[in-house]
This record gives C-alpha cells, structure tokens and sequence, in this order.
C-alpha cells in the first residue's frame, strides 16, 4: 500500500511580520496532529506493507520535519519549496500539494492532520481532495478494517460517531484519539540523517506562477493578532452573610 503523508512545520512561537509569520527566524515543529497522522500510516503499513512518503510544503528547514518523521519510520520524503509558493493561502497550498502528489504518481491513501495549530482552518486536505477528485473523510479517530479497495472509518461529528465506507484513493484527516505517535529510534534518526530529502519548486509541478503563492490565492491575510482577554475576579475565604449575598448580587448583574 502506497501511504501519502503530507506534514507541516508549524512555528513554535508566532511571531507577526506584516501580517504574515515568519518562518525562517522562529524555531518550528511538525504541527503536533500530523504526528498522529504518520503514526496511522506507520500502523497501516506494518499490517499491509507498503511504503510511506512524507511531503511537506514550506521553507529549506522543513527537512527538518520530513527527518523527524523518517526517524519514526516514514521511507523517504519530499519538501515543496520555492519562493513562488511563498504567502499562499489555503487554495493555492492545496492546489501546490496536489500538483506534487499528481507528479509521485498512483497512491492509495492520502493521510493528514485535521488543521494545523497555526491557522486551524482545516480546510487544506479537503481542498487536495478536490483537486485530485477523490473522498475524503474528515476528523477520523478510527480505522476500524481497511484493504485495497476501501476503508471502513469512524468519524467524529456534532452529534456523535459517524461510520463510513469510503473506497480507495481517498484522502482522511485524522484526529489525536486514533493512535499514540511512537518516539523516534536511534535508528531512524540515524537513517534520517543519510536520506536525501529532493526539493521540488514550481518547475517540477507543472503549474504557472500565477497558480501559487500570493499571485494564485483568492484570499490574504492582512493582520494577525493574539487575542488576548483580562477578567477580574473575587476571592471568598468564608460563606459568609455578607459573601453570599455579594456572591448573589453579583450573579444577578452578570445574567
């Protein structure tokens, strides 16, 4: 079994640079669901085997990533980078990571956190789907039976669990209730030092300037900020007279 696994460093602490984070001066880490997302594709091929490719959309040092997750067992691994690709928004990322996938050719199984914790719009991996015009499942926390025709998944959903059958190629966001992500061996880190990591730019994606990055995004963030909310409070040491019916005044000028 063919296993996709498409991974993206987050920063470590955001930091705004016109309206934009700066990735190439912060620290960053694979964004934590997509860990999730290798570990199901790691479960999945020590049942079936197979091989996992791990790709990733962003600056040089998200090699840094693709390493991380070949040290915990992924087989190799692709960074997407070019400068064209720079401030894309969800479509033209989606639109980039699905020109990429088109180029490695035929797969079985697409994988990917539900939304990463720097823009939590999940939106990316549905959109790949789109494009590749195969399903895709969202916020699956199991894989109950899966072969090379389908998977049968739970899903979560507003009001409870959802089963669904989904026949394959299909793409699946996961969520952190499906597995545990394993530690990285001395092994695996030691391999993922030696693997060559190819770096893919516009060139090699058969997509114009104009499809990615800024130029290719149908939305741009203009500002960026962390909410911050202050709320006052009061502290009770005794149920006192006087506490309870301070306690009581101020609920009733709350509601």
């Amino acid at each position: 079994m063919k296993i996709i696994v498409c991974i993206k460093q987050v920063p470590d602490i955001a930091r705004e640079v016109e309206g934009t984070i700066d990735l190439l001066n912060i620290a960053s880490i694979i964004n934590p669901l997509d860990m999730y997302a290798i570990e199901e594709a790691l479960r999945i091929r020590q049942k079936f085997g197979g091989e996992i490719i791990v790709i990733s959309m962003g600056p040089i040092q998200a090699k840094n990533g693709i390493r991380e997750a070949i040290s915990m067992g992924a087989d190799k691994g692709i960074l997407i980078s070019d400068t064209n690709f720079n401030d894309a928004d969800t479509l033209a990322t989606a639109r980039t990571i699905a020109a990429a996938i088109k180029r490695i050719g035929k797969f079985d199984l697409i994988l990917c956190g539900k939304q990463a914790i720097d823009g939590e719009t999940a939106q990316v991996p549905p959109q790949i789907a789109e494009l590749l015009d195969i399903p895709v499942v969202t916020f699956v926390r199991r894989i109950e039976e899966i072969n090379n025709k389908y998977a049968k998944v739970e899903r979560i959903i507003e009001v409870g669990i959802e089963e669904v059958k989904v026949f394959l190629p299909t793409l699946l966001t996961v969520v952190k209730e499906i597995n545990e992500p394993r530690l990285p061996t001395l092994k695996g880190i030691l391999r993922a030092k030696q693997t060559e990591i190819p770096v893919w730019g516009l060139a090699l994606l058969n997509l114009s300037a104009d499809e990615v990055g800024i130029k290719g995004s149908a939305t741009q963030v203009i500002r960026t900020a962390t909410v911050k909310q202050k709320r006052e409070g009061n502290i009770f040491h005794s149920a006192t007279d006087e506490s309870i019916e301070l306690i009581t005044s101020i609920c009733n000028n709350s509601s």
